[in-house]
């Protein structure tokens, strides 16, 4: 059965699709609510689209051309780094009294870019507001599901029993509004399953040219960027030591970086949504994102709560 994983993994790579393990290996138990969906596509064509149009703006070589190229390719290599490493993580989710490791300066000064990322994530001239968020927003999705899938074998409904980061815990919201109290690698799922259905819907993110963005558009990433930071602070909270152990703290935070100063240039995501990582924020994002020189931090912790809060 794990050769058989390891195949289909290595044949989704290799097609630039990004399933997730999990699905692999899936049993009609695992499902709480009986509508999950099996399968991932491949990114749609809109990042290429917009690519092409920057290239033609900027000249060839422009760091924003290469930098998603290189994490793309650092991520997708995982699965090998993955097997080949002789650390072995133990997958247990951190007490709240354990000390951030993340915040460590050997390893939050980690990153695969020493470029300002303050820059990357302005609007370039000539392109479309909404074309800008919806390229954006495909591509986070995309490679933050490729850097949840290097660790999710760890990220098991016993290790992780409920969606929690620090003090703050995640429940997840059907399309009636039904609050569910789910592991994380449910909530995930959930996560991963219904903005895949909405980057996929033509009506939604249209690739056509001629067709017109919903009014709704904005609403709906801001809803995708929340759920996509949930994921990203669990990886962190829950599961930063088997990153680590393979390697890809770097892509990590190169990723957390990225994707936080983008929703700040775009008022995306609530302020208040995203304190729960402020201690790492402030570390990775102070002074525009960049400065890393390849090896690993920041030091400091927020402070502990006494409370659970939930949202």
């Amino acid at each position: 059965m794990q050769k058989t994983v390891s195949a289909l993994k290595e044949l989704a790579i290799c097609s630039g699709k990004t399933p997730h393990k999990r699905m692999l290996k899936r049993s009609p138990e695992e499902y709480v609510s009986g509508k999950w969906r099996t399968g991932w596509q491949g990114l749609s064509g809109r990042s290429r689209v917009v690519e092409e149009r920057c290239c033609a703006l900027q000249p060839e070589g422009a760091p924003w051309q290469t930098i998603w190229r290189g994490l793309r390719s650092g991520l997708m290599a995982s699965g090998r780094k993955k097997r080949k490493s002789k650390a072995k993580p133990n997958g247990k989710k951190p007490t709240a009294e354990e000390k951030k490791l993340y915040l460590e300066p050997e390893y939050a000064k980690s990153r695969i870019t020493d470029f300002e990322f303050k820059d990357l994530v302005v609007l370039p001239r000539e392109i479309d507001l909404n074309e800008w968020l919806a390229s954006n927003t495909t591509t986070f999705f995309h490679h933050i599901n490729l850097q949840y899938s290097t660790i999710s074998e760890f990220c098991t409904g016993d290790t992780c029993q409920t969606m929690a980061v620090g003090n703050t815990q995640y429940y997840w919201y059907d399309e009636r509004g039904k609050k569910t109290k789910c592991t994380a690698p449910q909530y995930v799922d959930f996560v991963m399953s219904s903005v895949q259905k909405l980057v996929t819907d033509e009506d939604v993110f249209p690739t056509k040219y001629g067709k017109e963005f919903p009014n709704s558009f904005e609403s709906l990433v801001k809803k995708i960027c929340r759920y996509l930071f949930h994921v990203l602070a669990h990886i962190y909270a829950a599961h930063f030591k088997e990153t680590l152990a393979l390697e890809l703290h770097g892509h990590l935070n190169t990723l957390y970086t990225h994707f936080i100063l983008f929703i700040r240039e775009f008022n995306l995501v609530d302020s208040k949504e995203v304190t729960v990582m402020d201690d790492l924020t402030e570390v990775l994002c102070s002074g525009g994102g960049g400065g890393g020189n390849g090896d690993g931090g920041g030091s400091g912790s927020g402070g502990a709560q006494n409370h659970v809060k939930e949202r």
